[in-house]
């Protein structure tokens, strides 16, 4: 993702003090839908210091605490603590996670002797030389013609639509005739309790709607205006 910020339009009921939905881009469709590939340990360290709720925080904050004696010896803590994320083309830097070691760059070993065996943890032992395959090799990424190169803009959906997110992250492209029949749907009687706002949405935000939307059927109003109710 080329920003840390994105920019989104809001459609607020005031009078019922609710997002019905938000008029957002390719940038924030993106964003939602790279938090499916999130491991569970990767969205426990993230929300630790924001007031996660349940177990498995104590789970995690277990297994940081158990001394690595007690591991395998093939094991290290960081396969559960801070799991690989998967990178889809063109969008390394998922919101919540630029610049964060978890991400998978698709690393892998030999050993020394450059025997054909390759790993993708360099504590293994090589099964010829017995030698730890701890010499990285350089990963080469199919090559893609001219066209597929001009039309990929990477992430998962194209940017040339704008797409609607209802409070409960049901994610659809936008249109005038799914706007009105939201609005019958809501039975919105009053027009002029309705207020458009553009709001930004940083790492601070994303938390937040991690958070909630864990837990919460109203994420956006959760995140924007600070309901709390599930």
């Amino acid at each position: 993702m080329a920003s840390t910020e994105i920019s989104l339009k809001l459609l607020i009921d005031t009078k019922g003090r609710k997002v019905l939905f938000a008029e957002v881009g390719k940038d924030f469709v993106d964003f939602l839908f790279a938090l499916l590939s999130f491991p569970v340990g990767t969205v426990i360290r993230l929300l630790l210091k924001n007031g996660m709720v349940g177990c498995l925080s104590n789970l995690y904050e277990s297994i940081e605490k158990l001394n690595e004696t007690y591991l395998q010896p093939n094991q290290n803590k960081d396969t559960l603590l801070k799991p690989k994320v998967a990178v889809v083309s063109g969008y390394d830097a998922p919101l919540l996670l630029t610049d964060d070691e978890s991400i998978n760059r698709r690393q892998y070993y030999t050993c020394s002797n450059y025997h054909r065996n390759v790993a993708d943890n360099p504590k293994a032992i090589c099964p010829e030389c017995k030698r730890l395959m701890n010499t990285e090799l350089p990963f080469v990424a199919p090559t893609r013609t001219t066209d597929q190169i001009s039309s990929d803009e990477g992430g998962f959906v194209k940017g040339v639509v704008t797409y609607m997110v209802m409070d409960d992250l049901v994610v659809k492209p936008m249109s005038t005739i799914s706007g009105i029949t939201l609005l019958n749907k809501f039975n919105v009687q009053e027009l002029g309790s309705l207020e458009e706002r553009m709001v930004t949405f940083d790492m601070a935000e994303g938390l937040k709607l991690l958070k909630y939307s864990l837990s919460s059927k109203t994420v956006l109003s959760s995140v924007f205006l600070g309901n709390t109710e599930p």
